[in-house]
């Protein structure tokens, strides 16, 4: 076989596998809207007259600013829903962390506690676990630092478990500075979708890697599987995994107005950690094959497509440039260079869908979106793709040397100005 049949194979190979991830993407971005009844399905149920559950609320927090957690602390303890408690969850090493965390708890004695992880090596699981075995309610959920809950939140989650008879209800979050930086409009989207489409695309399939924030877990059942695994980047989609294998009832539920409000990480070296960080913990999941004991063939199918999307997007990081480079100077049969133009196809789709997505994200939100808001998304993408791309393969590189240290995200605040009165103007339509 020549050199050349060589190269044309594999471009050929190339802009197929670019092509299925796009195709992918755009299924799963675009699913929600395929069928008006999905967005009943996926919507919360009515409250109930009476409260069926309580609730024990972890609040993981690592090196953070008081003022962060105050306004965190202070959403869970305006909740609507009567029977809760709030387990602030820090490390021993983070004496100021520490230090914060009970002086809140000394102010508001009945309903927060300070659960204090000792282990040598600091991760969320860790601190997880450690503050699981202080909670006394029947269901546990998780809000992140900077969570601000929405105030009826518990009450609809409550409802949830009594009338869908669940095991695990995981809410939505949102980032909402999608002013501050080029890629926080992009990184907004990109929760929008996921939250409002991907996660119940992956619940309809019986496989859904949960997000590690605004879900909520019978605590037996989250204590008879022994918590979160202290060792995964990816405790979340981890826990999803194990619990979607024991066919336990998984909903997921979104509405705009509960949705968990969050900010985007506040620089661009902290966005690439972080997607390190997730991309390194699926890779960690996929290896420990938790998910091959799914009961059909479909679902790991399933399941190895959806945990295999971050080696894939590592290949892309290679690939686009050698595929773009073929494309344009490789002399190749006239087909073959074609197909290499075969992957925009999708990702052009992906792109109109996304504008119509901010269009929807802003009035869901309260956002006034401008034509330069539309114009950041467009102008945006391929950097934010190449970003995306360049932290999955980072995380190869670094599961490859077994390195899988903790790379936290810090945590400014900046969020909470989008929170105050006016901050948000009508959107004009």
């Amino acid at each position: 076989m020549s050199a050349t049949l060589l190269a044309s194979a594999l471009v050929l190979i190339i802009a197929v596998a670019l092509f299925a991830i796009a195709v992918s993407t755009l299924y799963l971005n675009t699913y929600a809207w395929w069928d008006p009844k999905t967005q009943v399905r996926t919507s919360y149920s009515g409250l109930q007259s009476r409260e069926g559950h309580s609730f024990s609320l972890i609040m993981p927090c690592r090196n953070e600013r008081e003022e962060v957690m105050r306004a965190t602390l202070a959403a869970l303890l305006a909740q609507t829903h009567s029977r809760k408690e709030i387990i602030i969850s820090v490390g021993h090493d983070d004496t100021e962390t520490v230090e914060i965390a009970h002086r809140l708890a000394r102010e508001f004695p009945a309903f927060v506690r300070v659960s204090v992880d000792v282990s040598e090596r600091k991760n969320k699981p860790r601190q997880l676990n450690k503050a699981l075995s202080l909670c006394r309610n029947s269901v546990v959920g998780v809000f992140d630092a900077e969570s601000i809950a929405a105030e009826e939140l518990l009450a609809h989650i409550d409802s949830v478990f009594t009338t869908k008879n669940a095991d695990v209800v995981q809410g939505a979050v949102q980032l909402i500075n999608y002013k501050d930086t080029w890629y926080s409009l992009r990184n907004c989207l990109e929760y929008f979708t996921w939250f409002r489409s991907r996660l119940h695309a992956h619940s309809r399939q019986g496989f859904i890697p949960l997000g590690g924030n605004t879900v909520f877990i019978k605590r037996e059942l989250l204590t008879a599987v022994g918590g979160w695994d202290g060792s995964c980047l990816a405790e979340d989609c981890d826990l999803g995994v194990r619990l979607s294998t024991l066919r336990r009832k998984i909903v997921v539920a979104y509405s705009p107005q509960l949705v968990t409000r969050e900010e985007t990480p506040d620089s661009l070296s902290g966005l690439i950690r972080q997607r390190t960080r997730w991309s390194l913990g699926f890779m960690q999941v996929f290896a420990k094959g938790d998910w091959k004991a799914l009961p059909s063939r479909r679902m790991r199918t399933i399941a190895w497509w959806t945990l295999m999307q971050q080696h894939f997007m590592a290949l892309a990081g290679i690939c686009i440039p050698i595929a773009i480079a073929a494309a344009i100077w490789g002399k190749f049969p006239l087909v073959v260079t074609l197909v290499t133009f075969l992957p925009l196809i999708p990702t052009l789709v992906t792109v109109a869908f996304d504008v119509c997505m901010l269009h929807e994200f802003g009035r869901d939100h309260k956002f006034a979106i401008s034509w330069y808001d539309y114009f950041r998304l467009i102008a945006g993408t391929p950097l934010y793709q190449m970003v995306l791309a360049f932290a999955a393969l980072r995380a190869l590189f670094k599961f490859v040397r077994r390195d899988f240290a903790w790379e936290k995200t810090d945590h400014s605040g900046s969020h909470l100005a989008y929170l105050l009165p006016g901050a948000a103007e009508p959107a004009r339509h």
